[in-house]
């Protein structure tokens, strides 16, 4: 059951009907969802001004004016993946341990599977195990790795891989960069000696710059993401480990409260196991009933 679902299990168990307290419940339970303090406002607002217009009595039948209101929030930009279909380099960004080098992977993985030329690049460079799982990766993927050794510098192997993805007609260049968010400055400095080498020797590609979060560290997600945004221009997350143990609020707290769109999901540790963020699919994946 998603935990939506049993939300409402809950309330609908606890309110036969739809008052001040019920929507008090209900928006606590929310932001312990971690959807987040001003959006869960926002929603249940909205909520509210639904319910009285369609003069619903019951709070069962809230249910889909919530997964309505949700879903309205999740929708993401019609132009959110025409990255996709442009040359184009994805720089990867985030802290140590969400899993930014797996994504880099598997990301490599699904864009040779839909036919287009891609090269990995790691720029992660102050962590030996970062290159060596981004080596593993470029394996399993069957997708060509630039790297050099631990403790080189990361544009250097930027200036080498926008080469040989120019010479080569690369359609996506992955980069995975190092996430040193304990030192913002020398992370835009990084940041921005790589814009600049990405601008020569990759002249006219568009940049893509995914910030990836884990789903199961709730609002601290949030405060990463805010802080990357202050040194570097992010154009969209990766979610991580929405595997079932994450409540799964967070990926509409970060679209409503901060504007960045959700744009992939990650699921598992297989290749496989990263897919397009769909809202349709989220929506009623949170609010899953029980199978029995």
């Amino acid at each position: 059951m998603g935990f939506f679902g049993k939300l409402f299990s809950s309330l609908a168990d606890a309110f036969s009907q739809i008052d001040d307290e019920f929507y008090d419940e209900l928006e606590e339970q929310m932001i312990l969802g971690d959807v987040g303090v001003e959006t869960s406002e926002r929603i249940i607002e909205e909520l509210r001004t639904k319910v009285f217009d369609r003069r619903i009595m019951r709070t069962s039948d809230c249910r889909e004016l919530l997964k309505e209101a949700v879903r309205e929030q999740m929708q993401p930009d019609e132009h959110a993946y025409d990255f996709e279909n442009e040359r184009s380099v994805v720089l990867v960004i985030g802290v140590n341990g969400v899993g930014k080098t797996t994504s880099v992977g598997k990301m490599a993985a699904m864009y040779k599977n839909e036919g287009k030329r891609v090269l990995m690049c790691a720029a992660d460079t102050f962590r030996a195990a970062a290159i060596e799982q981004l080596t593993e990766w470029s394996r399993r993927a069957g997708v060509e790795l630039i790297a050099q050794s631990e403790g080189s510098d990361p544009a250097a192997v930027v200036f080498d891989a926008a080469r040989a993805a120019a010479s080569r007609r690369t359609d996506i260049l992955l980069v995975d960069t190092a996430g040193r968010l304990h030192n913002k400055k020398n992370l835009m400095e990084e940041l921005a000696k790589i814009d600049r080498i990405l601008a020569k020797e990759y002249e006219g590609a568009r940049r893509e710059t995914l910030i990836v979060l884990d789903a199961t560290t709730g609002q601290n997600a949030m405060s990463q993401a805010r802080q990357f945004m202050e040194a570097a221009d992010v154009t969209g997350v990766i979610l991580t480990k929405m595997d079932g143990s994450a409540k799964g609020g967070i990926a509409v707290a970060i679209q409503a409260e901060l504007g960045l769109p959700v744009k992939f999901v990650g699921t598992g540790e297989k290749l496989a196991d990263l897919k397009r963020f769909d809202p349709q699919e989220y929506v009623e994946t949170l609010f899953a009933a029980d199978e029995a």
